[in-house]
C-alpha cells in the first residue's frame, strides 16, 4: 500500500527513523533568546502562494530538494532560511490565527511528536493524493479500512474511528432489516507519544490503537429511522463536532459516556461513508485539544477520504462477492468425494491457478461401472473465467451420463465431442477416459489431446503409457481409438492436468519427464515391496513445482489397482428356462461354502434366486451370474433386457412383485444399470 506523509515538519537533525510508522520528527527544545519584536497579528510562517505566471521568491520559496519522511513517496519540500531584512508576506486565502507563527517559529504550543498543522493549500492537496493512492491500493475490505487509518493517523488526525454497516449490502441489493454499524477499526498516535488528551491504553496486544479505542465505545449501534444519526449520514457531507447535529448524533454512535473522548470545539470531524447507491458507514476523525483546530478546508480533506474509502470498499465488497461465487462454482462442478470402489482406491487433489483467480476448466472424477468396474477420468478446458467452469460442468455431467450408459471410452469421448460443439464453435477442451476392471486386471484407455498418463509399478519403475493422443474435444470430425494395457496389482495409476508439467520454465515433455523421475524416486523410499501411500504420493507430486512453476490449474487423480484374486470371482452362464434359478441357488450355495461364508447360505439363495427368475422371465439369451468375494459379497446377474425393475409396493391380491421388495430389505445396497447388450441387477450383503 502507498505511504503517506505522517507530519509535516522539517526534518531534524538526529531523528530516529526506526520510529513506529514513519518516525515522527520532534520539535527540539528552544534554545533561549532575545526576545523578539512582536509582529503583526495576521503574520503568518508559510510563504505566500504565486499567482498565475508569478515565480514564487522570497523566504518561502521551496527548494527542489525533497527530505523523505515516511518512504519516497512521502517527500516534503524543504524551506530556505528567513531573509531577516524583508518582510514575509501573509499567503492569499488563510485567515490569520493567533499564535499561529509562534508555535511555526518556536515550537511552543505544540508537545514533542505532534504533526505541524497543513495549512496550506499545496499542503492539503499533496496529502489527499497521498492518502488516496493508499486507499486505493488496497484488494480487501481490510486493505481498504486500514489504508484508511494509516493515512490519516497522525498527519490528518490523532485518532480516527471507522464504522461500518453489519453486514455490507452488495452491488443493488437492499437490506431490509435495521442499519446497524459496526465497528471496524480504531487507530491513534501509539502510547509512547501519547502524554495527554485521550484516555492512557492498557497494555498493547498486536493493536495498541485499537484495543484502546475500541474498549471505549460501543462495537455496535444501530441507526434509528428519524434520529439525529440517520440524519446525519442522510446528509452524507462531513460535519465539525460542535455542531448541534453532530452533538445530537455521537452519543448514539459512540454508546453512552463514550462521547467524552471527543474533544469541544472544532477537534473532530464526522464523515459518512457513501458508497455507490447508499450509505455503508462513518469515519470520526479526532484531535487532540491542544494541537490546531480544524478548518473549513479540511472538511473538504475528510470528504474525499470519504468517497474514496466509501467507493473502495464498495469494490471490494463486489469482488468478494464474485470471488465467493466463482469458488462456489468450481466447488460444485468437481466430486466432493470420491466413491468406494471395489478393487481400487483413488485419492485426488485440485490445485487453482492462483488465490485470486480460483476458478477455472479443469476437472477428475471417477465413475463405479457395472461389474466392479470403475472410470477414471480428467480433463481440462481451455481458459480461466466462469466461463470455462460452467463449460467444464457441462462436459463432466455429459460424461457421467455417458458413463452410465457403460459405453466404450473412444465413444464417450466421441459424443463429448459432439456436445462441446453444441456448445459453441470455440468450445475446446482435453480429456482422458479410462475403464479399470479389477476382475481381467487390464484398463482400457482413450485419449483427446490431454497429456499421457503415468503408471507407477510394484517395484518402482515409472513409465509413461503410450496411448494415442487425439484431437482436443470441440474439433469435430476426428476418430478416437482406445487401448487396452496391463494393470497388475498394486500399480498405482496418475493421471493430471497439463499445469502440473508445464509453465513458462519448462516445456511439456520436459515435465513429464520430471514427473516419472519424481515418481520413480518416491517409490524408492517405501522398498521394492510396498508401494508408497497414496495420499502422500500426491503431496509429493505437487512437491515438484518450484517457484513460477504455477501457470495454470492442477487436477490429479492417482488410483491404486488392488484388483480381485481370480480365486474371489465364480462366474455362470444360465439358460432362460424353468430350471435356472434351482441351479443358481446351487451355484451359489457351492461357491459360499467354497470360501466358509456358509452363515450367508439362506439369503444368498433367497435374493439370486429371486434375481435370476426375473431376468430368465424376459431374457432371449443366456443370462449371467457372477459372485465377487471382496470386503463385502457382492452378486450380479445381467440380461439382454434393456428395461431396468422398479421397486414397488405388491398389493395383497397380487401373485408377484415381491422379489426387489425382499432385496431391498436384505441387502445392504443393491441397484441396476443399462448396459449397451441389456442391463446388468446386482446387491451386495456384508460379510
Amino acid at each position: 500500500m502507498t505511504e503517506h506523509p505522517t507530519s509535516y515538519e522539517r526534518p531534524q537533525p538526529g531523528a530516529d527513523p526506526a520510529q513506529a510508522r514513519g518516525a515522527l520528527l520532534r520539535t527540539p527544545q528552544p534554545q533561549p533568546q532575545p526576545q523578539a519584536q512582536p509582529r503583526p497579528l495576521g503574520a503568518t510562517a508559510l510563504p505566500a502562494q504565486a499567482r498565475a505566471g508569478e515565480t514564487p521568491s522570497g523566504p518561502g520559496t521551496s527548494t527542489s530538494k525533497e527530505h523523505s519522511v515516511n518512504g519516497p513517496e512521502h517527500a516534503q519540500p524543504t524551506s530556505a532560511e528567513p531573509d531577516p531584512h524583508r518582510p514575509r508576506p501573509t499567503p492569499e486565502g488563510i485567515p490569520p490565527q493567533p499564535g499561529a507563527e509562534q508555535e511555526r517559529r518556536t515550537g511552543r504550543g505544540l508537545p514533542p511528536g505532534r504533526p505541524m498543522p497543513m495549512r496550506r493549500d499545496g499542503d492539503r492537496l499533496r496529502f489527499v493524493g497521498a492518502a488516496t493512492r493508499r486507499i486505493a491500493r488496497g484488494i480487501d475490505l481490510d486493505e481498504i479500512v486500514m489504508g484508511l487509518c494509516r493515512a490519516t493517523v497522525p498527519t490528518f488526525s490523532d485518532a480516527i474511528l471507522v464504522y461500518l454497516r453489519d453486514p455490507l449490502p452488495v452491488g443493488d441489493e437492499r437490506p431490509v432489516g435495521p442499519v446497524v454499524l459496526r465497528l471496524r477499526r480504531t487507530d491513534r498516535i501509539p502510547e509512547e507519544r501519547d502524554t495527554d488528551g485521550f484516555p492512557p491504553l492498557p497494555v498493547p496486544e498486536p493493536e495498541p490503537a485499537d484495543i484502546g479505542l475500541a474498549a471505549l465505545t460501543a462495537e455496535l449501534c444501530e441507526v434509528r429511522p428519524g434520529g439525529a444519526l440517520n440524519e446525519v449520514l442522510r446528509g452524507v457531507r462531513p460535519v465539525f463536532a460542535d455542531s448541534p447535529a453532530a452533538r445530537a448524533a455521537l452519543p448514539e454512535l459512540l454508546g453512552d459516556g463514550a462521547e467524552s473522548l471527543v474533544p469541544g470545539g472544532q477537534h473532530a470531524i464526522l464523515a459518512p461513508l457513501r458508497g455507490r447507491r447508499r450509505v455503508i458507514g462513518a469515519a470520526l476523525f479526532l484531535r487532540r485539544p491542544e494541537r490546531l483546530a480544524f478548518e473549513a478546508d479540511d472538511l473538504l480533506v475528510a470528504a474525499q477520504l470519504a468517497t474514496h474509502s466509501a467507493l473502495g470498499i464498495d469494490k471490494a465488497v463486489l469482488y468478494g462477492r464474485e470471488a465467493y461465487i466463482a469458488d462456489e462454482l468450481q466447488r460444485t462442478m468437481l466430486p466432493e468425494h470420491l466413491p468406494s470402489a471395489t478393487g481400487v482406491r483413488l485419492a485426488s487433489r485440485y490445485l487453482p491457478a492462483a488465490e485470486t483467480a480460483r476458478v477455472g476448466g479443469d476437472w477428475y472424477d471417477a465413475i463405479p461401472l457395472p461389474g466392479s468396474r470403475v472410470a477414471l477420468v480428467v480433463g481440462d478446458v481451455m481458459g480461466h473465467s466462469m466461463t470455462s467452469a460452467a463449460i467444464m460442468g457441462q462436459l463432466r455431467t455429459t460424461a457421467q451420463t455417458l458413463a452410465g450408459l457403460d459405453l466404450p471410452p473412444q465413444e464417450v469421448l466421441h459424443h463429448l465431442d459432439e456436445q462441446a460443439q453444441r456448445l459453441g464453435s470455440d468450445r475446446m477442451a482435453t480429456c482422458l477416459y479410462a475403464v479399470y476392471d479389477p476382475v481381467s486386471h487390464r484398463i482400457t484407455i482413450a485419449n483427446a489431446g490431454h497429456p499421457p498418463p503415468v503408471l507407477l509399478h510394484l517395484g518402482g519403475h515409472a513409465e509413461v503409457l503410450r496411448v494415442p493422443p487425439g484431437a482436443p474435444i470441440g474439433v469435430g470430425g476426428v476418430d478416437f481409438e482406445a487401448v487396452e494395457l496391463d494393470a497388475p496389482a498394486g500399480a498405482t495409476l496418475l493421471l493430471y492436468t497439463d499445469g502440473l508439467v508445464e509453465s513458462r520454465l519448462r516445456d511439456v515433455w520436459t515435465g513429464i519427464e520430471q514427473l516419472r523421475e519424481k515418481l520413480a524416486a518416491t517409490a524408492q523410499l517405501t522398498g521394492p515391496d510396498h508401494p508408497p501411500p497414496l495420499e502422500a504420493l500426491c503431496d509429493e507430486v505437487l512437491d515438484m513445482l518450484g517457484p513460477g512453476d504455477r501457470d495454470d490449474d492442477i487436477a490429479l487423480l492417482a488410483a491404486r489397482f488392488d484388483g480381485i484374486a481370480p480365486s474371489d470371482v465364480a462366474y455362470w452362464f444360465l439358460e432362460p428356462e424353468d430350471a435356472a434359478p434351482g441351479r443358481a441357488r446351487r451355484l451359489a450355495r457351492r461357491a459360499l461354502a467354497r470360501w466358509g461364508l456358509e452363515e450367508l447360505t439362506d439369503s444368498v439363495e433367497l435374493l439370486v434366486s429371486e434375481v435370476v427368475t426375473n431376468a430368465v422371465r424376459y431374457a432371449s439369451r443366456p443370462v449371467t451370474l457372477r459372485l465377487l468375494r471382496t470386503d463385502v459379497l457382492r452378486c450380479e446377474v445381467g440380461d439382454d433386457v434393456p428395461q431396468l425393475p422398479r421397486l414397488r409396493q405388491a398389493r395383497a391380491t397380487d401373485e408377484g412383485g415381491r422379489g426387489l421388495y425382499l432385496v431391498n430389505r436384505l441387502a445392504r445396497r443393491w441397484g441396476a444399470t443399462r448396459l449397451s447388450t441389456g442391463k446388468v441387477v446386482w446387491f451386495e450383503l456384508n460379510r
